[in-house]
């Protein structure tokens, strides 16, 4: 399992540039151990909290109100009235769920995701956020972390199958417009732990071609995280999002029982507990699997789908529920 190390190194690729320029440089032969490659920040310092948590959600077109010259979509152009209403909402959400990582799907920018924290919610010290943004569409995945980030994995550029699917003119078809919506990036909750965290926003739909869609995404993962595992068969994993797919559905079971899979990932929330849409709950779309070596480290009951507000007005945020999930800072 590997480690945040504590010592200079002669690069340090992390996504906050308030700390960046704080970290020394070292050129000599003494930093070229593979050990060392990624620190944490030298003014930065772990709190003893035995225990962080995770937030997961899909907050529906959430916008800045900028146009992006290089995006031509008429909701990006011009920003929906209750933008400002919604924006107010998702600050208190943040306060009361305090959450030490949060994961937005359907989220402009990271750039926009930092002003907002920087703006208005100082005192949570939110340091790190990061995204691989589509270039051409706005609905993105993002990440902020009170915790040390290391290196962010995109998978936008590579094109999958969908597959076992052929169309009207009976051949197979691949995709490579919508794996932007999915990255892996390692984080730090202290110093003797740390997890590969998957943020993903799959194919929506309920279509034969759309569920082929989403097992082509779904593969690429699998394929990566085997290529993680054999070189560290410890490694924890969360992948976390909205993955457009019921429980019992095949696209999961590429997760969960995948005997492909060098460690599979669990389901910790009930079946029966539904995520979308929020101000009437029918299904579930949206999870926080861990994979089988990270699972030890859930706090008992320690991950839900989580209501902050009433009915009405969680829907006024989004139309989906966020997930919410409790984890020791040890392996356990």
């Amino acid at each position: 399992m590997r480690k945040i190390a504590l010592i200079a190194i002669s690069t340090l690729v992390l996504y906050s540039c308030a700390v960046q320029e704080k970290v020394p440089t070292n050129t000599t032969s003494e930093s070229s151990s593979s050990d060392t490659v990624i620190v944490k920040p030298f003014d930065f310092n772990y709190d003893e909290d035995s225990v962080f948590s995770v937030l997961s959600w899909n907050v529906e077109h959430f916008i800045d109100s900028h146009d992006d010259p290089y995006i031509d979509n008429e909701r990006e152009n011009n920003p929906p009235e209750n933008m400002a209403l919604r924006v107010k909402l998702l600050l208190e959400s943040l306060k009361k769920a305090d959450a030490d990582i949060v994961v937005f799907q359907e989220f402009e920018s990271a750039k926009f995701l930092k002003q907002l924290a920087n703006d208005s919610l100082p005192e949570m010290n939110y340091l790190y956020f990061a995204d691989i943004p589509s270039h051409n569409w706005y609905m993105n995945v993002v990440v902020m972390s009170k915790f040390p980030m290391g290196v962010i994995r995109g998978y936008g550029a590579a094109t999958t199958p969908l597959v076992d699917y052929k169309g009207e003119n009976g051949l197979g078809e691949t995709q490579n417009q919508i794996n932007t919506r999915m990255w892996s990036i390692d984080i730090f909750p202290s110093e003797d732990y740390s997890f590969l965290l998957t943020g993903v926003h799959l194919k929506a739909g309920r279509s034969e071609r759309d569920e082929a869609m989403r097992k082509g995404q779904l593969n690429l993962l699998v394929s990566n995280f085997n290529e993680i595992l054999n070189a560290f068969p410890s490694q924890n994993m969360m992948v976390t999002g909205d993955l457009n797919a019921y429980p019992s559905s095949e696209e999961l079971a590429l997760l969960k029982n995948n005997k492909w899979l060098k460690n599979q990932f669990v389901d910790q929330v009930d079946s029966t507990i539904y995520s979308h849409p929020a101000n009437n709950p029918s299904r579930r779309l949206d999870y926080m699997l861990v994979n089988e070596n990270m699972s030890k480290e859930v706090v008992s009951e320690g991950i839900k789908v989580e209501n902050f507000f009433s009915p009405d007005t969680m829907r006024i945020i989004s139309d989906h529920l966020p997930v919410m999930g409790t984890f020791y800072t040890r392996d356990k």
